[in-house]
């Protein structure tokens, strides 16, 4: 599968930020693998023995996501940021 535009990810980030919860739907298919990509580096710097899985920080990320309202997103670097 092609990777999304940034222009797609933006538009949907905007939307979401000014109350569309339809866009996240849409939005976390198009970021799932980035956002996993960015997960798997975060715990590689983890100490040996850690139980928390690289599939459940993106799951608890998404969880504290869906509970922020009306963010001025900027772009997909932003939300990647954050």
């Amino acid at each position: 599968m092609a990777a999304p535009s940034s222009s797609d990810v933006t538009g949907l980030l905007r939307a979401w930020g000014q109350g569309d919860e339809d866009a996240l739907q849409k939005l976390m298919p198009l970021v799932y693998d980035q956002l996993h990509a960015a997960a798997r580096r975060y715990m590689a710097g983890e100490r040996a023995g850690h139980t928390l899985q690289t599939t459940a920080l993106i799951h608890e990320t998404y969880l504290r996501l869906v509970d922020i309202r009306r963010v001025e997103w900027q772009d997909r670097v932003h939300f990647l940021a954050v």
